[in-house]
């Protein structure tokens, strides 16, 4: 993928690569290719296995993979989509930055939005895999952290103004060095954040990189060096052979689309724009971000990598899902995404929010490719309205953190042929992020559950209905405890958009119910100190866009969607044109007829 015309792992197809194709067995090189993503998968399995932080073994917001010798991508497993460009620039990075100093058992650590990182609180594990004392590969893994340091505990500070009031930033570090434990670098970092979780996260972390090294170990028993090159090489060109053809049915052409964030943190009404113009010319993809605009002062920016990482979980959406995912996927695209941006944050900006800037990056890429890929996009997906908690647990008197995947998880769009996902979450995180199981929720925090449930007349109206969104109540028991909260969706102009006539999904909201009956309506980026013991949290994910006109809804799915509670008799009638008997749910065939007529 290239940044600002700078070809990064070339630009096309290499004439010699053709040749080195010819030789080699395709059978044998998807043999490797799958063998590669289970090694991806197994380490994984490993983190889920043996991570303690709810983020990581019940959300899963992760990623692991294996990358060459000079970083690029041979194979990763996504457990949520945005971390799809994560480990790439961060790999390329450390190979820069280390050179020849590179020997085998050591381990490092990187998490630097400045220098090929996409979040703070996504701390990298680095560890390389040597062949007969030569660098070939590294094996990786990224993962979300509940804690990284900075003014505020969990890692979310709306009231940042800088990098340093974030987080920690770990520059490339070696905390094993040829096998040996650093136990002054290990201090040194963990003596910076705040609970002890983490330490035993970036242990398992550590211990994933190990299952990976292993099992390429084990490939190379099977493998001769000649052999295993040739075969990746041909990887890498049969990825990019297959995205070049995904582009080049696409019409040539300039395809714009555009969206809106919403309020920086700093200056009430502020909005941020999305401007994107995605050219088609041939098998070649160009994205400009040009005309966004400019960095804020606040929280809501985004690094390089991030903002490329949402890209190509987008792109990834609209063409073949059978894509191997390796650096020859990249090769056909490039991004142009100018510096000072708040899609591309000049240090020393404060970015954490970037990771959720996805939602509105997304929005603008469908909307482009709307009228060229009408049965490939989807409508609005919910924007993301999060809130973590801190406190400590009377229970057993410890800290205690929670990012509340369980209520942040709305609705996303609906598309050609299919309505949205329920309760499927953050585009950025779609299907990888889990709702945290009921009981674990409640033993992991003093909280009592209340409700969760699907919320009713969500979704936006359409031939195919948007996913659902849901309500979430529970009873804080907690103590010393803060709220923050970061997202947007809260907007009326940020709901989920429909598409193609479809309606937009439902709004974002979220209530503190204080003791003294008060009740609090955090902003989308603010901090909430003080909650007291006993207060309610209430917060309604929105649901999301609708595709088609609701008058070619089906009959019988909406009366379907009506008995099972998800849409009310008033809504059937007003979105769909369906009148239905209040009682008994019964269809009023002429009273419908002449609706659905008008």
């Amino acid at each position: 993928m290239n940044q600002g015309g700078t070809p990064r792992g070339g630009a096309g197809p290499d004439p010699a690569l053709a040749t080195h194709d010819a030789e080699v067995d395709p059978i044998l090189a998807s043999v490797l290719h799958r063998r590669l993503k289970s090694i991806t998968e197994e380490m994984g399995l490993t983190l889920l296995r043996t991570t303690r932080s709810p983020i990581l073994n019940e959300a899963r917001d992760f990623v692991t993979g294996m990358y060459d010798a000079r970083g690029q991508m041979l194979e990763q497993t996504e457990y949520i989509p945005v971390l799809a460009f994560a480990l790439q620039p961060a790999c390329e990075h450390v190979v820069e930055f280390f050179g020849d100093d590179i020997h085998e058992g050591d381990v490092i650590l990187h998490n630097d939005v400045f220098s090929g990182g996409n979040q703070n609180n996504d701390v990298a594990v680095f560890r390389p895999v040597f062949r007969d004392e030569v660098l070939v590969a590294w094996a990786a893994c990224k993962g979300h952290q509940a804690d990284i340091g900075g003014a505020q505990a969990g890692g979310y500070n709306p009231e940042a103004r800088e990098v340093w009031q974030e987080a920690l930033r770990i520059t490339p570090v070696k905390v094993h060095e040829r096998g040996k434990l650093r136990r002054d670098v290990w201090r040194m970092i963990f003596a910076n954040i705040r609970y002890g979780i983490v330490e035993e996260d970036i242990k398992a972390q550590i211990g994933a990189t190990r299952i990976g090294e292993r099992g390429m170990h084990e490939l190379f028993a099977r493998f001769d060096a000649r052999v295993f090159d040739a075969c990746i090489d041909y990887l890498f060109s049969a990825s990019e052979r297959m995205v070049r053809r995904e582009i080049a049915a696409i019409p040539d052409g300039v395809y714009r689309g555009e969206s809106w964030a919403y309020y920086d943190g700093v200056t009430e009404g502020s909005k941020m724009k999305i401007a994107l113009a995605a050219t088609v010319a041939g098998d070649e993809l160009t994205v400009d971000f040009t005309g966004s605009s400019p960095q804020t002062p606040g929280f809501v920016n985004a690094p390089y990598s991030a903002t490329a990482s949402a890209l190509l979980l987008t792109l990834l959406m609209l063409i073949d899902p059978e894509v191997p995912h390796n650096a020859g996927i990249l090769r056909p695209i490039r991004i142009i995404n100018p510096e000072g941006s708040f899609l591309n944050a000049r240090f020393p900006a404060a970015t954490t929010f970037g990771n959720s800037i996805t939602g509105p990056t997304s929005d603008a890429i469908f909307r482009a490719f709307s009228h060229a890929l009408p049965k490939m996009v989807t409508a609005g997906w919910n924007r993301m309205m999060g809130f973590t908690i801190t406190g400590t647990d009377p229970r057993h008197e410890r800290p205690y953190v929670d990012i509340l995947f369980l209520a942040l998880k709305g609705g996303s769009g609906a598309t050609w042929g299919a309505d949205g996902y329920d309760h499927i979450g953050l585009i950025n995180c779609a299907g990888g992020i889990l709702a945290q199981d009921y009981e674990m929720f409640e033993l992991h925090d003093p909280h009592r559950l209340v409700r969760h449930e699907y919320a009713r007349d969500s979704a936006g109206a359409g031939r195919w209905r948007g996913g659902l969104g849901v309500q979430t109540e529970f009873v804080i028991d907690g103590e010393n405890v803060t709220g923050i909260a970061f997202g947007d969706g809260v907007e009326e102009s940020a709901r989920a958009f429909g598409l193609f006539g479809g309606r937009p999904g439902s709004i974002n909201e979220l209530t503190l119910g204080y003791p003294d009956d008060t009740v609090r309506r955090p902003k989308a980026k603010e901090i909430v100190r003080g909650i007291p013991r006993g207060t309610v949290f209430r917060q309604h994910a929105g649901g999301g866009g609708g595709y088609g006109d609701p008058i070619e809804r089906p009959l019988q799915q909406v009366i379907d969607d009506v008995i099972d509670g998800l849409l009310s008799v008033d809504a059937a009638r007003e979105d769909y044109g369906v009148v239905l008997d209040p009682a008994t749910f019964v269809l009023d065939e002429s009273a419908t007829a002449e609706r659905r007529g008008r």
